[in-house]
């Protein structure tokens, strides 16, 4: 009994306290707006920002759902391709030396700078947004899938082949589940990522989303869009996050009873 209402306690905290700062944040950025008689078109209060979001939601979900869609196709293309390929790094020290270098390339290469190249190669249509996306999620989960697979504890590794286990039972009970940890780091930095992603994709080539909203809501100086367009988005990516980490704890259930021992 004890135990239960700590833990409703532990999770009310984890739900309240961000709430509490949102309020108090908005609470300030109102009144310094107001004090310090800055125009809306600088930078609207939050009250008539939720007043826009309120107006205009059927329109702001709408674009989000293009970008949401976007977004979670480009991150599973990446996370599909990025985890193969981390197999590969993993199991080939010459192919992760020969290839390695690209992978670093690309993700040193601005995403801003490959949009439009993309728009040439996928058009203006989902595809290019999609691609954006996975563009950016591709290098984080490429780095912790080598760096699961092969953190791999010596002697478990020794234990499996002393039983004869084959490379393949090797890798699907031991290599697999040693990686998840680490998978599901980069999963979670993923989730932000591809809406960033497929925003980017959609300021440089689009008639729809929420990037496009952003873009044209600039042209017309209308900021209270343009910041309900922003919040809109970065609640998308905040659930999405949500939405992976509860995914993760419900995958690696085991792992929260290693950290308390």
């Amino acid at each position: 009994m004890v135990l239960q209402s700590f833990n409703k306690i532990k999770r009310s905290g984890t739900i309240g306290i961000p709430i509490l700062f949102s309020i108090v944040i908005f609470a300030v950025w109102e009144l310094l707006v107001f004090l310090l008689e800055i125009p809306e078109y600088l930078l609207p209060p939050p009250s008539t920002i939720f007043v826009e979001i309120g107006t205009n939601f059927s329109i702001l979900l709408g674009h989000m759902a293009i970008t949401m869609f976007a977004a979670i196709s480009g991150y599973a293309l990446a996370n599909a391709i990025g985890f193969s390929t981390g197999i590969l790094f993993a199991h080939s020290k010459t192919i992760e030396k020969g290839l390695y270098p690209y992978a670093i390339a690309l993700k040193t290469t601005p995403v801003i700078a490959m949009a439009p190249l993309l728009i040439l190669w996928f058009g203006t249509d989902i595809e290019s947004k999609i691609a954006t996306a996975a563009l950016i999620c591709f290098f984080p989960i490429i780095v912790n899938s080598v760096k699961g697979l092969t953190s791999v504890d010596r002697d478990s590794l020794d234990l499996f082949r002393s039983y004869s286990a084959s490379k393949w039972q090797i890798f699907i009970k031991l290599r697999l589940r040693t990686s998840l940890p680490y998978v599901f780091s980069a999963l979670k930095i993923s989730t932000g990522l591809s809406v960033v992603g497929a925003v980017v994709g959609e300021f440089v080539g689009a008639n729809v989303g929420i990037g496009y909203l952003i873009l044209v809501s600039s042209y017309h100086l209308e900021t209270s869009t343009m910041f309900a367009a922003i919040m809109i988005s970065a609640l998308g990516g905040v659930s999405f996050f949500a939405a992976i980490s509860i995914i993760e704890k419900k995958v690696i259930f085991w792992q929260k009873a290693l950290e308390t021992g």
